[in-house]
């Protein structure tokens, strides 16, 4: 039995890990939110997981750091600023951070990255995702997530072959690259799908979210492999062992 501090503890995915979190017969020892110092709780825990706000990023990891607690991250929303504290911080104490801790997403995509690479450039990749009205993030982690696959099956960078928010007269589409569409709207609790469109015919991989409880369980799954691990930053397909 592990000892959880959830920071981010009163939002809807913090709610969600505390269920998670009891029914796979570990305690919570305790959670912060907005506001609080994380250093306290970094302290009497075996483990943090984190789906609060990119602006928390730095303290959080600050409190990981001193208290040399493995840190699961799930926030969203994270930009170059903040991998690179990732990285740094990694070098101390094991973290493991992903755009979705879904463990159906996680196999999506090995499967996107292994139909990129065997497909080719001559086959367009669109992502789509749909989101819950409330969502303040475009294109979701998760989608770019699965856009960092194909790229990685490409051996491209995702930066600059990317393709999003068309509107008006665009011109063709660049061959090569990746595109990005993200819709909003009702309580979606978030749909994928990769379209790989060539010559006359398709393939789509699809993985659709029906409750917060599987981002939940799958970070408690990641936070468990997590604990005991060598400094270093981890992803959730090696938590599958892929």
């Amino acid at each position: 039995m592990a000892q959880f501090g959830i920071i981010g503890h009163k939002g809807r995915m913090g709610q969600a890990l505390l269920k998670a979190v009891a029914a796979a017969g570990h305690e919570v020892s305790g959670g912060v939110d907005a506001g609080d110092s994380p250093g306290p709780l970094a302290t009497r825990c075996d483990v943090l997981v984190d789906f609060s706000a990119p602006a928390a990023l730095s303290a959080n990891l600050a409190a990981a750091r001193v208290a040399g607690t493995p840190i699961v991250i799930g926030t969203t929303g994270l930009e170059e600023d903040h991998h690179r504290m990732i990285d740094e911080s990694a070098q101390y104490l094991p973290i493991l951070q992903t755009g979705n801790t879904s463990l159906g997403v996680t196999l999506l995509a090995h499967l996107v990255r292994d139909a990129a690479s065997r497909l080719g450039p001559d086959w367009d990749i669109e992502i789509v995702e749909m989101h819950h009205r409330m969502k303040v993030d475009a294109p979701s982690g998760t989608a770019l997530l699965l856009g960092e696959a194909a790229a990685l099956g490409r051996g491209i960078e995702l930066a600059s072959n990317s393709e999003s928010g068309r509107n008006g007269h665009t011109g063709a589409r660049a061959q090569g690259a990746i595109g990005f569409a993200a819709l909003r709207g009702g309580t979606v609790a978030g749909d994928h799908s990769v379209i790989f469109a060539g010559d006359e015919e398709r393939i789509t991989l699809t993985h659709n979210a029906e409750n917060r409880m599987i981002f939940a369980r799958g970070a408690v799954k990641a936070a468990e492999w997590l604990i005991g691990r060598e400094p270093g930053r981890y992803t959730m397909p090696q938590v599958l062992g892929l």
